[in-house]
Order: structure tokens, then sequence, then C-alpha cells
């Protein structure tokens, strides 16, 4: 659909149509699907300019070999971790949480509005999201269901991403333009293969667990094993 034609049915829509349904009229019309490479083309240049800085900084190879992401969900950052040439771990840099729902505490169904908590891959970059591009989080994982087995739990909820600047978010971590777009170049050059996300309720290198009254022993479990996890990451400097 050109331009202009699009233009002509937004302004039919917008005269026709009762106020209370221009905005349900507007958001069924369709919408330009974009690739993966077509959104590298658009943004890709100007977010590895942003991104190389700090991996020189880091002295981490670009692209790296391995990503760990790490989701602070006190904090509100999300940070990246990259290999050295010599292959181990360094901090590269942080992005801000501009949006995420809920507290501590993992996921336990859909419509908790709760981030996950745990080790996760991402499953694929997502080109056309409604919150502009986003990275599906791979949850449940295996420990995600085996918990809810156990404890006869179902519908555990799903689709939960990285994405971009929105009004709101259910159970996701939302970023800014610039950062979401630095993050799906980053997975898009590494590889998603090679790319993982730790999400924590803090940072337990520098703060204690959440208080354990009235969590279940296999949160306190998940814990401690998040904790081992973050233990092998350089905190950042300052």
């Amino acid at each position: 659909m050109t331009a202009r034609i699009y233009a002509i049915v937004i302004a039919i829509a917008v005269l026709t149509a009762p106020l209370g349904v221009v905005w349900f009229k507007l958001n069924q019309l369709p919408r330009q699907q974009h690739s993966i490479d077509d959104r590298l083309d658009q943004f890709g240049s100007a977010a590895r300019n942003r991104l190389l800085s700090h991996f020189l900084r880091a002295e981490v190879p670009y692209p790296p070999a391995r990503i760990v992401l790490v989701g602070l969900k006190e904090e509100r950052r999300l940070q990246i971790y990259a290999p050295g040439r010599d292959g181990t771990l360094r901090y590269v840099m942080d992005h801000r949480i501009v949006a995420a729902a809920g507290g501590p505490g993992p996921k336990l169904r859909a419509g908790d509005h709760q981030v996950p908590e745990g080790s996760y891959r991402l499953r694929y970059l997502n080109p056309n999201s409604a919150a502009y591009v986003s990275l599906m989080i791979g949850y449940p994982n295996a420990f995600d269901k085996a918990r809810a087995q156990s404890d006869g739990r179902t519908k555990l909820g799903g689709d939960i991403v990285i994405h971009g600047p929105t009004t709101g978010t259910e159970g996701c971590l939302a970023l800014g333009e610039d950062a979401v777009e630095e993050i799906f170049t980053l997975v898009a050059d590494a590889g998603i293969t090679n790319t993982e996300i730790l999400i924590t309720p803090r940072d337990f290198r520098s703060h204690k667990p959440p208080g354990s009254k009235g969590a279940s022993e296999w949160t306190r479990a998940l814990y401690a094993r998040i904790a081992h996890n973050l233990a092998k990451l350089p905190a950042p400097e300052g």
C-alpha cells in the first residue's frame, strides 16, 4: 500500500467512524512488514557505531562469540557481557529498563504481570513487534515447567520479550528506542543461539536475595542458582 493510499484510508476511517471505534479501525489497517535484514539496513549501522566504542573500551571483539544479558529487575538495568580474546566474560555496557511490571519473585502463571526470573535462551528476533522490534525470551524454561508440574500449576503464560518503548508492559522488559536497536543488532550479529539472558530480582553480587518469608523452597533454590551464575560475571566498576 503506497503512502498516499494509506493516508486516504486513514482519513476515511477517521471521518466515517464514531470516535469510540477510530482506534480499533486504525489498529486493523495492514502494517508494513519488515525482515530482520530490513531492520538492520534501517538502524544497524548506527547501532553498531554506538556499540563499538563500548566493545573497544572493554577489549572485546565485535561481533562477540557469545553474549550474556543480565536483567536486573530492582535496579532496572539490562547488562551486556561478552568474552574477550582470552575467552573470559567481560562487562561491556548496560541499558536502562524503562518499564517492567511486577516485583521480586518468579513468574508463576499467565496474567500475573511478573517478569520471569532464571536463566533463559532467546528464541527469535521479531522485526515487526507491536513495540517496534523485540527479542523473544524462552520462558518457560525446563526449570519453570518442572516446578509448575510439582506445584500443580498450569497456564504458565509466555510471549515474554525484550521490546522497544511502549506505554505499558506485562511481564516483559521495555527499553528505549536506541537501546532496543542496539540489543537487536548485537544479537543478530553474534547469533541468537550464542545468546542467553539471566533475569534476577536484584544484583546478588551486592545485595542479598529478597526475604525468604513466604517463599517456596524451590524459589530459594532458584535464587541460589542465579547467585551462582552472577558470581561468574564481573560487576561493573564504580
